[in-house]
């Protein structure tokens, strides 16, 4: 039998009739078409299959239905599935600041620029999203660059972020020379942890000066850090952002020849069109934000270092967020 025919018969059951099968039928087709393909139908399948008028199904019709039914009603569900399956894909990993309080523009340029585009965020520190890139469990990841990248995973650098000491703003610490020339710190130290790279570029930094000062509390976030020194329990070591310097009751203290965070966006292979648009969409947000601490460098070779290891000047803190 034709499967044309069967599809038309299939609305005609479902609507009770050849009129009423014509005003249900997702295509164009006109009523007297409809019926010269059942009566086909009926010489193919050797049976009259429904009554006219009134309208009913014969034994005949009621089997052939029943037959097809589960066919031909499921179509639209599996093709609005297949959709979905087809529609574009993003899993983007990142500390939970950046989903938190930065991903927000893009996502909103991306349902008007991608609306069928399927989004999924997922936070963690920066072993956790290179381990999900390397195994396929996100697209991309945000995250901080320290050290070699992991075979077949690609990366741009966008963004250098200087490192900065809170301490509440009643402390009476004006500058961070002012505690390496201790020869012991003793206010505890408020930190991420130590797996996380803004730890050990901290670490790095007073090494050099051959100082010893371990995280007292170590906190799940940069944010955590802030409102621990807020408390009074501590100095942090954060990183120079707005939501971050300026958060109620710290201060921020700059941390002159200590290495910036640099940021950037990693992936695997060759970068997807939706991955390009990501890649120009964060540096339009980066230079319209945080003007001063963007980069250009396009994952070529770290930065120049000064001959004790440290940063250049171009690292220090911006004044604006002093």
């Amino acid at each position: 039998m034709n499967v044309h025919h069967l599809e038309l018969f299939y609305y005609v059951a479902k609507h009770g009739g050849i009129s009423a099968a014509v005003r249900n039928i997702p295509y164009g087709i006109q009523q007297p078409a409809v019926s010269g393909q059942m009566t086909k139908l009926e010489e193919e399948a050797g049976a009259k299959l429904f009554e006219r008028s009134p309208f009913r199904l014969t034994p005949a019709g009621q089997r052939l239905f029943a037959h097809i039914q589960p066919f031909f009603g499921d179509l639209g569900r599996v093709a609005d599935a297949l959709r979905v399956a087809d529609a574009p894909r993003l899993r983007v990993g990142a500390a939970e600041l950046v989903i938190r309080d930065h991903l927000h523009p893009l996502v909103e340029r991306m349902r008007t620029h991608h609306p069928r585009m399927q989004l999924g965020l997922r936070s963690g520190f920066t072993p956790e999203l290179l381990a999900w890139l390397r195994d396929g469990e996100i697209d991309l990841a945000i995250a901080p660059l320290e050290g070699r990248v992991p075979a077949r995973i690609r990366h741009v650098r966008f963004m250098r972020v200087p490192l900065v000491l809170l301490v509440p703003r009643k402390s009476k610490l004006k500058s961070a020379d002012e505690l390496w020339q201790r020869r012991v710190i003793l206010e505890p130290l408020v930190s991420v942890p130590t797996v996380e790279t803004i730890s050990r570029l901290f670490q790095k930094g007073l090494q050099r000066r051959r100082i010893e000062w371990k995280p007292t509390i170590e906190a799940s976030s940069f944010e955590l850090v802030a409102r621990y020194v807020q408390r009074g329990y501590g100095i942090g070591v954060n990183i120079a952002l707005p939501e971050m310097v300026n958060h109620a009751g710290v201060r921020a203290i700059p941390l002159p020849g200590f290495e910036p965070l640099e940021v950037a966006i990693f992936w695997r292979g060759e970068p997807s069109p939706v991955i390009q648009w990501v890649l120009q969409e964060v540096r339009r947000y980066i230079n319209d934000r945080f003007p001063g601490l963007e980069c250009a460098d396009e994952g070529g070779p770290a930065p120049a270092r000064n001959r004790d290891g440290a940063a250049p000047a171009a690292a220090s803190l911006p004044a604006s967020l002093l």
